[in-house]
């Protein structure tokens, strides 16, 4: 049961206390230098036992390349699990040493680090006093206060306070780079001012590349933007090792087996980022890596769909590995809301896709060292054009006493849009183990099929495909197609709450962003040019073999392309 606004708690009294203590703390440096910096410590209980910590360190002296942070737990406490450092306990004394990113730590610069704990009893108490690089504190010490406060509930509270559904009373982030772009092409300015997915598709996207701002820079924009009211901001997460290992167009700047720059190179500078106590009051989403997991299901030996390299990334795990890592890394920030990936009902709405790709989100939802809590719920159709309703044939139509899941176009398949596969996959993910009160997504940045070519009532009854493919509003040639797609227009507009089990329709995929170049670009992002998206190919097993349906001349996936976003807006429905 989906509930609007504040999660439901069931009644007890807890008290949530919040204690900061700082510290100055000498560092080796040359004579003449000012020695010294500040810790400060946040520590928040939660009740039953469990606790997360903030540490923000701040360097009062010569620049350092590398640090290790190191304090004493007065009360048996234990580390459980850390985030931006590589955290070690032995017995009481806990060290924190820096990632392979943020070593380098300049004069007034600071970095935050932060941990879940655990402790016995019925208090917390704070560490009395932290070492940097060896050298113990030596400023004077400013005491420790806390603040208390109750509230009634569970025993066992959100910490983040999260809300049941982020976009319920909240407004949502308008990226400034991708609104240039839209309000710069003749009549763009009708929805330039839609909110709509920020990809962080490479390492280099954290900090920013040549079009388009940082993680920082979007937030301190979302910061400016709520004005002091709730807004949710929305991040694609999207840098798998082995990446999108069925499309070449997506192919990523990681190996098969880079787990480990996944982890420190990008998940963790990432989670940091969104930890900082500026961007606190922010509902931040995030879409976990799109098209991963699905294709472990479905393009993998024996299916005679299979891709090789799939085979590759479900023997060597890294997929399960990584989303596993990312929603727990991200899964503990306080104000994040994590919703993975199901691809879309002409992917995954076939039944021995189905429960397998729930099954399997279930498994990696609780791989490296997340579990099932880290997940808000699901998005579909992210990036693709599904239409969000098929008005004028259901799947339990027949036509001459035959099925429509006999016709081509349905070809068997559960599920004809994605508004009926995504409130039927939530009730699937709830059987495989997930939390009854998920949410899910849908993406409707390109399925609104308008303009002429739009059927206005059911096709005729002469034969089941002349019934379905007379009524379809959805126009590709074939369900597999996803690359550009000629005929597609924008969709319903971002609305909270629009239908049962549904936190919202989102534009994830920002209109008139590339799904892929039509020919080989020279680039370093590791993006190849796709069959798919030439308008020229004529196929494939996984989309029985027919025209590929995309624009031609099109950039890499990611860059702008103005032909479609023009398409976009002319086939838009509703019209704009």
């Amino acid at each position: 049961m989906r509930l609007n606004g504040q999660r439901r708690w069931a009644a007890a009294g807890v008290a949530v206390a919040t204690a900061v203590a700082t510290f100055g703390v000498a560092l080796s440096a040359p004579a003449g230098a000012a020695p010294g910096c500040r810790v400060d410590y946040k520590a928040n209980n939660w009740g039953g036992g469990g606790f997360g910590a903030a540490v923000k360190i701040t360097n009062l002296g010569d620049a350092v390349s590398n640090w290790t942070l190191k304090f004493s737990f007065p009360g048996g406490q234990r580390v459980t699990q850390g985030w931006s450092a590589t955290w070690t306990q032995s017995g009481a004394d806990v060290t924190a040493a820096n990632a392979s990113w943020n070593g380098s730590l300049g004069t007034g610069a600071s970095i935050d680090i932060g941990f879940n704990g655990s402790y016995t009893g019925s208090t917390n108490a704070d560490p009395t006093s932290f070492s940097l690089n060896g050298t113990v504190c030596t400023g004077l010490q400013p005491p420790t206060t806390t603040t208390t406060t109750t509230t009634s509930g569970d025993p066992n509270p959100d910490p983040g306070n999260r809300v049941d559904n982020p976009y319920v009373g909240a407004k949502q982030y308008v990226n400034p780079d991708w609104s240039a772009k839209a309000a710069a092409e003749p009549g763009g300015s009708r929805v330039a001012n839609q909110p709509t997915g920020v990809w962080i598709d490479r390492i280099a996207a954290i900090t920013g590349t040549a079009d388009s701002r940082g993680i920082v820079g979007h937030l301190d924009e979302a910061v400016r933007q709520a004005a002091g009211s709730p807004l949710v901001i929305q991040f694609v997460i999207y840098n798998l090792p082995g990446r999108d290992c069925s499309a070449l167009a997506s192919n990523g700047e990681l190996k098969a087996t880079e787990i480990d720059r996944y982890k420190t190179e990008y998940i963790d500078p990432i989670a940091a980022i969104l930890a900082r106590p500026a961007y606190k009051d922010l509902r931040i989403v995030t879409t976990v890596e799109i098209d991963s997991l699905p294709n472990l299901v479905t393009n993998v030996t024996p299916r005679p769909t299979a891709v090789p390299q799939c085979d590759v990334m479900k023997a060597n795990g890294n997929y399960v590995t990584g989303v596993g890592y990312a929603l727990a890394k991200l899964g503990a920030v306080p104000n994040v809301y994590n919703y993975l990936d199901i691809g879309h009902h002409g992917w995954i709405g076939w039944d021995d896709n189905f429960g397998p790709t729930a099954e399997l989100l279930f498994q990696a939802a609780n791989a490296s060292g997340s579990t099932k809590a880290n997940v808000q719920g699901f998005i579909a159709n992210t990036a693709n054009y599904g239409a969000l309703r098929e008005p004028n044939f259901t799947i339990d139509d027949t036509v001459n006493g035959t099925s429509v899941r006999q016709s081509k176009w349905v070809d068997w398949n559960r599920y004809v849009d994605e508004l009926s596969y995504a409130q039927a996959f939530r009730q699937r993910a709830v059987q495989a183990g997930f939390d009854a009160n998920v949410g899910m997504l849908i993406d409707t940045s390109r399925n609104g099929w308008g303009g002429a070519a739009r059927p206005t009532g059911p096709g005729p009854k002469t034969t089941v495909d002349a019934y379905v493919n007379g009524g379809k509003l959805d126009r590709r040639i074939h369900l597999g197609n996803w690359c550009n797609q000629s005929g597609a227009g924008l969709g319903e507009r971002p609305t909270a709450a629009p239908a049962s089990g549904v936190d919202a329709y989102v534009w994830m995929k920002p209109p008139g962003e590339s799904d892929g170049a039509s020919k080989e670009i020279p680039n370093n992002e590791g993006k190849g040019a796709d069959k798919m998206c030439d308008p020229a190919y004529t196929g494939n097993v996984r989309n029985g073999n027919n025209l590929s349906g995309a624009l031609a001349d099109a950039p890499l996936s990611g860059k702008w392309f103005s032909a479609q976003f023009q398409e976009l807006m002319r086939n838009a429905y509703p019209a704009l």
